[in-house]
């Protein structure tokens, strides 16, 4: 369910900046999936978190996603602090960076959710390194000769 006013300027720049972020297939998939019920929120969070706060130039995107980082691990978002670990990614932070942000967390948000954090960006490293070792032991696709 996709309403005409998705032609709206700022519904446009923040489904272009979310799609970046988040991935574009991931993104359009939440967009077939909505209904009735849940096309507001996907407006809403298109128009306002991603074309109002993550489109002004005040800060640059790898700074954004620490924050969003620091949030979501202080509030025990699992589901969207694994996104924005992935997000985070793209935005151009190292595995390092997002580590030590991470560890930073630990501190001031409590060794529980600490260590919960660390243990969902461990999830997303395995996840993508995944395809990678398939293709290295060979077991990615089979071989016919």
């Amino acid at each position: 369910m996709r309403p005409a006013f998705t032609k709206d300027p700022l519904f446009k720049k923040g489904l272009r900046i979310r799609k970046a972020l988040l991935g574009a297939q991931y993104i359009e998939s939440r967009l077939d999936q909505a209904d009735e019920y849940t096309w507001p929120f996907e407006e809403l969070a298109t128009k306002t978190a991603w074309g109002m706060i993550w489109g002004r130039p005040g800060l640059p995107r790898k700074v954004r996603s620490f924050l969003n980082l620091a949030a979501m691990t202080a509030m025990n978002m699992r589901h969207e602090l694994k996104i924005h670990i992935r997000a985070a990614l793209r935005n151009g932070l190292t595995r390092k960076e997002i580590a030590e942000a991470l560890l930073h967390c630990t501190i001031y948000c409590g060794y529980p959710k600490g260590v919960d954090a660390l243990r969902i960006m461990k999830e997303v490293y395995d996840e993508l390194d995944a395809p990678k070792r398939s293709r290295a032991s060979g077991t990615g696709k089979s071989r016919r000769r």
